[in-house]
């Protein structure tokens, strides 16, 4: 089952993931187009949980309709494995291309695919086997309690002394985003414990997808407005930081995504509006692994530093200032893949994995 909202929604969150991460020059970035340092939460922080929201939205709608009219669970199943494992060797493949094409950049185990792939695989099974929306929240409450308590019990939320870190310290230590080999502390954005939670963001868009297929908008933005009122007050005792994706952060940014699907499925799906984004949507795991490999490509062959500066930087920097050079770089590079996931879609391109 296929929503136009829900393939728009999905497409303008990876445009936002393409426009936050290749700046045309990293010293001068807006601070709006950053993520949080730490704690907080700024705009960039919205974009992988809506992202992962979305992945559950769409688990129920390819599986809810099927599983009703009583398809086999086991066939249901296999599916599902076999893509979340593509998804995670996909966002494998990424970091060895990284590693290869940029000088001096080590391999990274872990990563935005691999964890999409991870909770793709547990929340697909949980949509199967465990079917009760009862039972679901009943998951979701244990996820966002229980990891709240496992922060609490480790002690501290400081960066490289907090429970995540010790982890993906010990068990993936030069393999992780960033690695101290002095003093043995690594730190991983998309590491092991903090996958934890985001599979409750998953959850979440399960249950966000089941009230969209029946029609109940208003349960939906209900929800998602009670979602952020308690992940605001959570945050007062546990801060937003999406680095650890914090139970609060769960609560505050799925409260969002789910606001933000409930508006677009009024003017969409509802009332008619252009699908802008759909195109993005229907290929984004295409243009978000083409955007990477581009990337890793302009850099590593070295010409990114004279194309930045002959088309962005001496046009642009004395006229509108640095930063607005480097985001025209990064609106240009985003807007070329716009353009070919819309010409992917005007021939009925469908690339998926």
């Amino acid at each position: 089952m296929r929503i136009n909202s829900i393939d728009a929604v999905r497409g303008l969150t990876v445009a936002a993931m393409l426009l936050v991460n290749d700046a045309g020059d990293w010293s001068h970035v807006y601070p709006w187009l950053e993520h949080a340092e730490w704690h907080g939460c700024t705009p960039p922080d919205f974009i992988f949980p809506i992202f992962l929201l979305i992945v559950g939205v769409s688990i129920n709608l390819a599986l809810g309709p099927r599983l009703e009219a009583g398809a086999n669970a086991t066939e249901l199943a296999r599916p599902v494995l076999l893509r979340a494992a593509r998804i995670v060797l996909l966002g494998i493949a990424l970091h060895v291309v990284a590693m290869l094409l940029l000088n001096g950049r080590g391999f990274r185990l872990f990563g935005v695919l691999q964890r999409t792939g991870i909770c793709f695989a547990v929340a697909g099974l949980l949509a199967i086997h465990l079917r009760s929306a009862r039972a679901q929240w009943a998951v979701f409450a244990a996820i966002v309690l229980g990891y709240w308590a496992l922060l609490m019990a480790g002690g501290s939320l400081e960066p490289g002394l907090n429970l995540p870190d010790r982890v993906d310290s010990a068990l993936l230590g030069h393999l992780a985003y960033q690695y101290d080999a002095a003093s043995g502390i690594g730190h991983d954005p998309e590491g092991i414990v903090g996958t934890l939670p985001s599979l409750a963001t998953v959850i979440l868009g399960l249950r966000a997808g089941d009230w969209l297929r029946r029609g109940r908008t208003r349960t939906l933005a209900l929800a998602g407005a009670a979602a952020m009122l308690a992940g605001g007050l959570w945050s007062l005792v546990l801060p937003l930081n999406k680095q650890l994706w914090t139970s609060s952060f769960v609560l505050w940014t799925g409260g969002f995504g789910m606001l933000v699907i409930a508006l677009a499925h009024q003017l969409i799906d509802v009332r008619g509006w252009p699908a802008l984004g759909r195109a993005m949507g229907l290929n984004a795991i295409a243009a978000y692994a083409g955007s990477w490999i581009a990337t890793c490509v302009i850099e590593g062959s070295g010409i990114m530093g004279p194309l930045y500066a002959t088309i962005f930087s001496r046009p642009l920097t004395p006229l509108l200032g640095p930063w607005a050079a480097s985001l025209a770089f990064a609106a240009c590079f985003t807007a070329l893949f716009w353009l070919a996931m819309a010409g992917a879609e005007k021939r009925g391109w469908r690339i998926t994995i």
